[in-house]
């Protein structure tokens, strides 16, 4: 199994430091990491707001989840970050730069915060770090993020960090918990030429 393990390490993402993070690889092979996993997408406040098109229910569809995102960071097609505290190395949740199109350097980001890591700006100032290194070392031109209507807290995050609201993408999404509703969401976009907004502290 040794290869297998190997063969997931493959990374070509760097890991991001700052605002009192760190961004580094999930690596499915740990049991750590798939533990951290299965926290976040399984907690009531994700699945209130999120309805991915894989479900997670145990620790092997979690350590599956994480090995399909470790592909798609092997061949250049999306990064996945574990959002950890620079001191502790705590994990705090999870950022991606998903669906990264490199001929119209477009791409879309997501994340999620663990409950007892909430309150503390850990999406706001991750999502300043993702996004400074995607639309300069990347070399994206243009981020979306998208979040369902009524997902208040995702929207602050969106605006601090300077995702302009563009507008409503009507049934763009599966309302939680189904596959067969749909319900709106909310579009933000930041672009490689907008002014870079200043990160709140640490609560």
């Amino acid at each position: 199994m040794a290869h297998i393990h190997e063969r997931f390490l493959v990374n070509p993402f760097p890991e991001l430091q700052g605002h009192g993070l760190r961004l580094c690889a999930w690596d499915p092979e740990s049991d750590r990491d798939v533990e951290a996993w299965l926290h976040g997408v399984t907690d009531p406040e994700f699945q209130r707001w999120n309805m991915p098109l894989k479900t997670v229910t145990d620790i092997d569809t979690a350590r599956d989840a994480l090995r399909a995102r470790a592909e798609k960071a092997a061949d250049g097609s999306a990064a996945s970050f574990r959002v950890t505290d620079a001191e502790s190395g705590a994990t705090l949740g999870h950022i991606g730069v998903n669906e990264i199109d490199t001929v119209t350097r477009c791409a879309r980001v997501g994340y999620w915060v663990l409950p007892e890591a909430r309150g503390h700006r850990v999406a706001t100032r991750a999502l300043v770090l993702a996004s400074r290194w995607a639309l300069t070392e990347l070399g994206l031109h243009r981020l979306e993020l998208g979040h369902a209507i009524g997902h208040d807290t995702s929207c602050r995050v969106a605006n601090r960090c300077g995702f302009l609201l563009e507008g409503t993408l009507r049934g763009a999404m599966f309302e939680a918990g189904r596959r067969d509703a749909f319900r709106d969401e909310h579009l933000h976009a930041r672009l490689a030429t907008d002014p870079e907004p200043q990160p709140l502290a640490p609560r």
